[in-house]
């Protein structure tokens, strides 16, 4: 029996916690400024040497960039804060209950606010002993996956007594995966007033020296884009499904073809109706709907297009949390009793 004074013990708890890349915390230049700095300070995102690159990052870059991306941020943001964290927001709630009782899921951005370091002190004060990373990059990079786990490390590092720690793997080939984006796919398409004459899947961009260096980014995204075309065979009928790679940033050399430079091709080569998607975004975010949906949507027409759809991420919709609780509950097995 425990002494009177002896501190409260939580009952014991298995955590959850989704991770997405991160977001500023309002949509003014200062706020965009500070997470610009942090995102663009960690040498997983920039592999440059530190001594080489940071006069330039704060030099011309965030004292230029931050404007201009704050436009971008105005442009998506809502009530409900920048569109990456509230989707974050309800995917963690939908996720609530889906595990039992003595499952907490929780969410974290790997830049930004919530941060990651105080989601896990949460976890471990509510009792949390076991904990399961779930960066949500469908694709595996040094500086998405990578980067989340290292700065759960990072703070795990600092803990007298950690808990037991699984980190979710990438899932780009995964059939639940697949079998979601088919059908958000599928229920876009048939949304739309017109007949695209392509689909286009658009990735993240990242350096060319990602992949020489050894990430498998680049061959997930290809696979990812190669299964989802076959389970939209039917679909679309002989259309192409186009694979690109969007945000560019500097001189280096990026993975390509570039999602704009091909938007803007298409209108000469005869495709004048267009639809995009985002495969490796799990949840909608400046990326997806400034860049693609507005800027994307302007640059096609502009080159001679005549219609042009976004289609939404997997977000928090049907098909998106059901393949989430696969995933993680494959991920738990052993920590929790599948139901």
């Amino acid at each position: 029996m425990l002494p009177a004074d002896h501190p409260t013990i939580p009952a014991p708890r298995v955590g959850v916690l989704l991770i997405n890349l991160g977001t500023p915390d309002s949509a003014d230049t200062r706020a965009v400024r500070r997470y610009l700095a942090e995102f663009l300070s960690d040498r997983r995102v920039v592999e440059l040497p530190k001594i080489a690159w940071q006069p330039i990052l704060r030099g011309i870059v965030l004292t230029t960039r931050p404007k201009k991306s704050a436009h971008a941020y105005r442009q998506v943001w809502s009530e409900a804060g920048s569109p990456l964290a509230a989707v974050t927001r309800a995917q963690s709630a939908a996720l609530r209950g889906a595990f039992g009782d003595g499952v907490l899921v929780d969410w974290a951005m790997r830049y930004g606010n919530p941060a990651i370091a105080d989601r896990l002190a949460a976890m471990k004060a509510a009792g949390c002993e076991r904990i399961l990373l779930a960066p949500l990059y469908p694709q595996y990079c040094a500086a998405t996956t990578a980067t989340a786990n290292d700065k759960a490390f990072a703070a795990l590092a600092q803990w007298r007594w950690q808990p037991a720690i699984r980190t979710l793997p990438p899932y780009h080939d995964d059939p639940a995966y697949i079998a979601a984006l088919a059908a958000r796919v599928g229920e876009g398409l048939d949304a739309l007033d017109f007949a695209p004459d392509a689909l286009i899947a658009s990735f993240h961009g990242m350096p060319q020296r990602t992949l020489e260096r050894g990430d498998p980014y680049h061959c997930h995204c290809q696979k990812t884009a190669r299964l989802l075309g076959e389970a939209l065979r039917e679909r679309l009928a002989g259309r192409p499904l186009t694979v690109a790679f969007q945000s560019r940033f500097g001189s280096a050399k990026w993975l390509g073809p570039a999602t704009d430079t091909t938007l803007e091709a298409m209108p000469g080569q005869g495709v004048r109706k267009v639809a995009v998607v985002a495969p490796g975004f799990s949840a909608d975010c400046l990326e997806t709907l400034e860049e693609l949906a507005i800027r994307g949507r302007e640059s096609f027409l502009a080159a001679g297009g005549t219609h042009f759809a976004y289609l939404p991420c997997l977000n928090d919709s049907p098909q998106g949390v059901d393949m989430l609780r696969t995933i993680l509950s494959r991920e738990l097995e052993g920590w929790v009793a599948r139901g």
